[in-house]
């Protein structure tokens, strides 16, 4: 089971425990989340829940979501994913999914999109040492021989080699959840997460077989 919810990426702070040790945190505004769609095995072959987050004009829907929101009966939504779940019969259609999904102390799984760096070189994308930075040194920032001669006479797939670094979607799991704010539809989690702020994250709970 997979059960999560969609938030914002709201920032980092500092929150201190009752010992007095200073902890990072990342200040999350996790849901609530609408519950748009149900799928089921015997129509779509799995068994998930589709939810909304945030609001959006109805205006600026296309047609389909605009049939799709009125059906549910539900306010039109920013941000739809789906999420699979063993048994959705306990959900439904305009449920609310709220941040006390999560407690205390429980170990998550966090998936954002990271920040766009652009081009970058090996130094900056791969973390490579790099060349002397002394005078008359003609290798400062260069990768090295990528190990393509006479033979193979070939770049090997999965060099790592200069280019396009970040924006892409990354998954942290076993996030600890150091504090859930139900009134204000918060949650705190230690440490940071992938994304920038006001960005948007999928919170899910971890499967423990």
């Amino acid at each position: 089971m997979t059960l999560g919810l969609i938030g914002r990426k709201i920032g980092m702070t500092q929150i201190f425990s009752e010992e007095g040790e200073a902890i990072p945190v990342t200040v999350i505004q996790a849901g609530p989340c609408t519950v748009i769609a149900k799928k089921t095995l015997e129509k779509h072959g799995y068994t998930a829940l589709q939810v909304g987050f945030g609001r959006q004009k109805e205006s600026r829907l296309i047609l389909p979501l605009r049939g799709q929101f009125k059906k549910a009966g539900v306010e039109p939504c920013n941000i739809l994913r789906e999420l699979r779940v063993d048994d959705n019969a306990a959900f439904e259609i305009g449920q609310k999914i709220t941040v006390e999904l999560f407690s205390v102390g429980e170990k998550i799984a966090v998936t954002g999109r990271s920040k766009g760096r652009g081009f970058a070189g090996v130094v900056k994308r791969w973390g490579f040492r790099g060349g002397r930075e002394t005078h008359g040194s003609m290798f400062h920032r260069a990768p090295g021989s990528i190990g393509s001669s006479a033979y193979p006479s070939r770049v090997f797939k999965g060099r790592k080699l200069p280019g396009h670094y970040g924006d892409a979607n990354v998954t942290v799991r076993n996030v600890k959840v150091v504090d859930v704010r139900p009134e204000e539809a918060l949650i705190l989690v230690k440490g940071s997460i992938p994304g920038s702020r006001r960005g948007m994250v999928l919170l899910k709970k971890l499967n423990h077989s």
